[in-house]
């Protein structure tokens, strides 16, 4: 029997959380439907406007080698989306766990014969975190440079580089 997976998400700003649950789920199951949020719903529930539209984000889990399909999630009712897509089994962050949301995702998942899986949700990189240092960049740079305290600058280019990341920089080339 094939075992079907379903990891709701935002996927707005893809980061390396994104991948590393998408990774870690189709690692759990055989076939992987990935369902990004649709605009309207992001806003309404979350109070969140994504920067990347809802179509783009799409195309963007769509190419992602371990999803298997993409799927709008029109809705925040999951078991409305369950209803559709009869996964078996669905992902979400631990950030999750043992909340009063997190409970009733149980509950609801558990009358009809879905598992729910958490995996660690990485807070250092997550949407929420990369819109704050857009933020703080773009305070920066409002500033006249020549008089401005780039110490907040420094800051947040140290938290984004560390760790290893400065290979990926997009601005300048890491050379031999």
């Amino acid at each position: 029997m094939t075992r079907i997976g379903y990891a709701p998400g935002c996927f707005d700003l893809f980061h390396i959380g994104h991948l590393n649950l998408l990774r870690q789920a189709k690692a759990q199951c055989d076939f992987l439907i990935a369902g990004v949020v649709a605009d309207e719903v992001l806003i309404s529930h979350k109070g969140v406007i994504p920067v990347v539209p809802l179509a783009e984000r799409l195309e963007i889990v769509r190419n992602v080698r371990y999803v298997d399909a993409a799927f709008p999630a029109m809705t925040a009712d999951k078991l409305e989306i369950w209803r559709t897509l009869q996964f078996d089994v669905v992902f979400k962050g631990d950030d999750w766990h043992g909340t009063k949301k997190g409970e009733r995702l149980e509950r609801d998942f558990k009358a009809v014969g879905v598992e729910v899986v958490y995996f660690p949700y990485t807070t250092s990189n997550s949407s929420s975190a990369l819109r704050q240092k857009l933020r703080a960049i773009d305070a920066v740079a409002r500033n006249d440079m020549r008089t401005a305290d780039c110490s907040l600058f420094a800051a947040v280019w140290e938290n984004m580089t560390k760790g290893g990341s400065r290979s990926i920089n997009p601005v300048w080339p890491m050379g031999d």
